[in-house]
């Protein structure tokens, strides 16, 4: 937590890994309608999510944040 947002920082090899995650993790986020707060500077991407509607951290965003693990883990291992 960070600023009362889930935060979480992600390291891959590279840009190229960095950008493929945002847009892998971008089909996720679109069929869940829950956006994050996020940003991308070469291998990092950093993410803060919470549920502005509600304001504050809500069931979506651990769905969410559980997604982006999950799919960070799986790209870390190409």
């Amino acid at each position: 937590m960070v600023r009362d947002k889930l935060h979480r920082e992600y390291q891959f090899a590279d840009f190229v890994h960095a950008f493929g995650f945002m847009a892998t993790a971008a089909i996720a986020i679109e069929a869940m309608g829950h956006h994050p707060e996020w940003s991308n500077v070469y291998n990092r991407v950093t993410v803060d999510l919470t549920t502005h509607d509600a304001g504050g951290i809500t069931a979506k965003d651990v769905e969410l944040a559980r997604k982006l693990e999950a799919l960070a883990a799986r790209l870390a291992g190409v």
